[in-house]
């Protein structure tokens, strides 16, 4: 060593700190690359993509390589420093000193901090490069990281510190939403939307959605020939649910297509009871996307939503978790009326009977949604009576004024802006 040119330990001294950057530019860019970004890329038969993506299917041989060669570097960087200084301040040991802060100041700012930061806003194009280097580096040093892994298992294993099994990849379903949610700005909105919408299926249950009884229309099968046809034919919907006497004896689900095969003077309750198809139950609280899995493999579109107790709660549609998806595109019945109307002053009038769910998506509010399923009920609990006209209240940070009540319910809001 004392034969070697003070230039030549220089240019070695710079050769280890830009290969400690290296090695540092590459354990961060392959830590921090978009890991399905490279999957996509790796599909499509992308060269570098492909050897970055075996480089991080065995990350304990990449790591190991990389502090491998990050350590021996750094510690070839310290004896030259140490070579430098002893040949040009022989003997001083202040000079000695101040080379080994100035040669850890170099590491840190040059061969750790600025390599990382780059590495790290520029993650993919720096995998990509390193990769190469890696691969053959692996390749020749492979006994050192062998032992290397093998003396790290053994003290996991002293430690009893086990490896988490399965993928550590996998993401988790509220990761995913989060994936979905940042990945706004790459999609279009509707897309955007419905994949967000898809995440809340397993949230919502059939009792969010349904249409309650008493806004459903049915029909009775004792009513007296002449009336039984005029609601027959005056229906405003495909499917109409049939019961005898009490709207809970549900005998089936009539489609008025079939009526079409009848005549007006043949249709009576025996001709209706040949039409029926056998009623299609569901339990209250099913998730809706249990629900659009069951009306799949019972090749049905409706259901009758039924407490604990079998009464009847409310009428279900494949259409309705469809809308959860994708948003409204059925068009409403005369009957239904509107529940939602704007006010010259920039109030809103609301409908009682309005979804809490609905309500909140299309005027964007944070009304609660784990108690009642309706502004109706929602209002009610907060009383825990049936307010007068006129009685203002706060919920949720909305101010709302009870405007109508009628048959021991609340028939009309009003919602002031804020």
């Amino acid at each position: 060593m004392e034969d070697t040119p003070i230039s030549a330990l220089f240019i070695a001294l710079l050769a280890c700190l830009a290969s400690s950057a290296f090695f540092s530019a590459a354990e961060t860019a392959m830590m921090a690359i978009n890991r399905y970004r490279l999957a996509g890329k790796v599909r499509q038969g992308h060269r570098a993509a492909v050897r970055t993506q075996k480089l991080l299917n065995e990350t304990e041989k990449l790591l190991g390589v990389i502090l491998l060669g990050n350590t021996v570097i750094n510690t070839v960087s310290a004896t030259l420093a140490a070579l430098i200084t002893a040949r040009l301040f022989s003997g001083n040991e202040f000079a000695l000193g101040t080379a080994t802060l100035l040669v850890a100041f170099a590491i840190l700012v040059f061969s750790e901090a600025t390599p990382k930061v780059i590495a790290a806003t520029h993650a993919e194009a720096v995998a990509y490069l390193a990769s190469g280097p890696l691969v053959i580096l692996l390749r020749v040093f492979y006994p050192a990281v062998w032992i290397v892994n093998l003396i790290v298992d053994t003290l996991l294993r002293a430690l009893r510190l086990r490896k988490p099994g399965g993928d550590s990849t996998a993401l988790s379903p509220d990761e995913l939403r989060l994936l979905v949610l940042e990945s706004g700005r790459f999609m279009e909105k509707k897309h955007h939307t419905i994949l967000l919408n898809l995440f809340e299926l397993a949230n919502v249950t059939v009792d969010d959605v349904m249409t309650p009884r008493h806004q459903m229309e049915m029909v009775d099968l004792t009513l007296p020939s002449d009336l039984l046809r005029q609601e027959l034919f005056t229906s405003h919907h495909s499917r109409l649910p049939i019961y005898a006497g009490n709207p809970d004896n549900v005998l089936g689900i009539l489609p008025a297509r079939k009526l079409l095969s009848l005549t007006e003077a043949d249709t009576d309750a025996d001709a209706v009871r040949t039409l029926m198809r056998q009623p299609y139950f569901i339990p209250s609280g099913t998730p809706l996307f249990t629900q659009l899995q069951n009306f799949q493999e019972n090749h049905r579109r409706l259901g009758l939503v039924v407490d604990e107790y079998g009464e009847l709660l409310g009428l279900v549609t494949l259409e309705d978790i469809l809308e959860q998806m994708i948003g409204e595109f059925t068009t409403q019945s005369p009957a239904s009326g509107v529940q939602l109307a704007r006010q010259a002053d920039g109030s809103l009038l609301l409908d009682g009977s309005i979804s809490l769910r609905d309500l909140n998506r299309k005027l964007k509010l944070g009304l609660p949604t784990s108690g009642p399923k309706t502004l109706n009920g929602l209002i009610l609990e907060y009383f825990e009576d049936i307010p007068e006209t006129g009685t203002c209240m706060v919920i949720a940070g909305q101010r709302l004024e009870v405007v109508q009540t009628q048959d021991r319910s609340i028939r009309m809001v009003r919602l002031y802006p804020q």
